[in-house]
């Protein structure tokens, strides 16, 4: 029997506000436990929430960006249950009246382009962070994330592979980052990811039995975990057992899925509308004002580093799939670097490989000292060999081209004089190799180059070699 993989995602993303969802603590990350509390979002008797007007026009920005709608009527619900880091025994959110819904992006996967649905986005505060001790049986709660503002932004089942709910997640997370209303930090947890998947017979319109996957603090975690629940569910159908649903974890060092707890309905969270806040209501002035903030998009960003930088798609996408590297590539494009083409080819291999994964804004070489670098390869001052250690000294030190090419004496020899005197030098003493080459054998022209660049110290102008090396062997 054939299955089919069905597959939702419900992000959770902490709004980049400086201060809390309900109350004026800061949301900064890393501050010794419980500092960032007060008696709002402690849940202590008596106090009252004010809602944080940021939170809603982020919401907004987000709800347009995915051609959402606005819900101009929306209102806070209680989401109840109990659990030791959430203080006041249930969590603000919304429920049956979202301030966003019915939105979509375009992932691309194996070259299609394929549609998922959003079914809504909603506001909420964040929970606490419970810390165990692996040393002695004590727990210890920090609640300085309590009350954190958060957007999560549910897909519909549209994702029929791991593959699809990876693009779909990179989707979402360089929308957020391009907005600028999501730092996007999967370590510091302020974009989490749960996955919902179930498995069906091909042709069934029914949804089979779902699991839910947490504790998944990467994209490539996201999409193993996925991976896995799906050879596991499969077995056991195949197995005539049924799929138990629950709550999983996902353990990377085991690289299995662990159980957490039986997975709950909506009915369970007993939802009410929230007795403190007063409902929301959206004008569509504030909408349109909105409107006018966004930024260029990533698929908007693509389209026009292809037609304006005449790059390839490939390229393209790689280099806006996000902001900050889109803004480097074409800051560089300003500083001197010629062509476009050329200059995706180094951000894509060289650059890119030296960052290891870290974020481009941890780079040593700023935009303007690459495109010194790319200007100095255009005019010949420098090989393209010797710019990738150029480029490697630039990574380590943080000096710029110039300044290394100078106290290294790195400038490329383009005297044409000097060079032919070691070209007849080089024909002189290879009298066989000249002879095969005269008879046919044009790859024999590395040979030669390379007998130059030894003599040269890889000074030696590469373009111009060849062309004094053809003079000398054809006469």
């Amino acid at each position: 029997m054939e299955f089919e993989t069905v597959i939702g995602l419900e992000i959770h993303a902490q709004l980049k506000t400086q201060s809390k969802i309900f109350c004026g603590c800061s949301t900064q990350f890393g501050a010794p436990p419980n500092t960032h509390t007060c008696p709002v979002c402690l849940g202590m008797p008596g106090v009252l929430p004010v809602l944080n007007k940021r939170v809603v026009e982020f919401s907004i920005k987000m709800g347009l960006a995915t051609g959402s709608t606005i819900n101009r009527f929306n209102q806070f619900a209680r989401k109840n249950y109990f659990y030791p880091d959430l203080p006041k025994g249930y969590q603000t959110s919304q429920f049956d009246l979202p301030i966003v819904e019915h939105g979509s992006v375009d992932i691309v996967v194996n070259d299609k382009i394929k549609t998922i649905g959003i079914t809504r986005m909603h506001m909420e505060e964040d929970a606490g962070k419970l810390i165990h001790d692996d040393r002695e049986p004590n727990s210890y709660v920090d609640l300085n994330r309590t009350g954190t503002p958060l957007l999560e932004i549910v897909s519909e089942p549209d994702m029929r592979s791991p593959e699809e709910a990876y693009a779909y997640l990179k989707k979402i997370h360089a929308i957020l980052r391009y907005l600028d209303i999501c730092d996007g930090n999967m370590q510091e947890g302020s974009f989490r990811c749960d996955a919902n998947i179930s498995l069906r017979p091909v042709g069934q319109e029914e949804l089979g039995t779902r699991t839910e996957l947490k504790n998944m603090n990467s994209f490539r975690n996201v999409q193993s975990a996925l991976e896995y629940e799906v050879r596991r569910q499969r077995d056991l159908l195949l197995d005539g057992e049924k799929v138990i649903q629950a709550t999983l974890l996902w353990n990377p060092d085991k690289n299995r899925t662990e159980s957490m707890r039986g997975k709950e309905d909506a009915h369970d969270y007993r939802y009410f509308p929230c007795p403190d806040l007063v409902p929301i209501e959206i004008s569509e002035e504030w909408i349109e004002e909105l409107r006018k903030t966004l930024p260029e998009l990533p698929d908007e960003r693509k389209i026009r580093f292809t037609k304006e930088y005449e790059l390839p798609e490939y390229d393209a996408a790689i280099l806006t799939s996000e902001r900050e590297l889109a803004d480097y590539f074409e800051q560089a494009l300003q500083a001197g670097a010629a062509n476009p083409k050329k200059l995706s080819n180094w951000m894509m291999t060289e650059l890119l490989r030296e960052l290891k994964g870290e974020s481009i804004e941890s780079c040593n070489v700023q935009p303007a000292q690459l495109g010194e670098l790319m200007a100095m390869i255009d005019k010949g001052t420098i090989s393209g060999k010797i710019a990738k250690t150029v480029f490697l000294d630039m990574m380590e030190s943080g000096k710029g081209a110039e300044q290394i090419v100078k106290e290294k004496n790195l400038v490329q020899n383009s005297d044409e004089g000097e060079l032919m005197a070691i070209v007849e030098e080089i024909v002189a003493a290879n009298p066989a190799q000249a002879e095969d080459f005269r008879n046919g054998k044009t790859k024999l022209m590395g040979y030669f180059v390379g007998q130059l660049m030894q003599k040269t110290k890889g000074k030696a102008n590469p373009k111009l070699a060849n062309e004094l090396f053809d003079k000398a062997l054809n006469g």
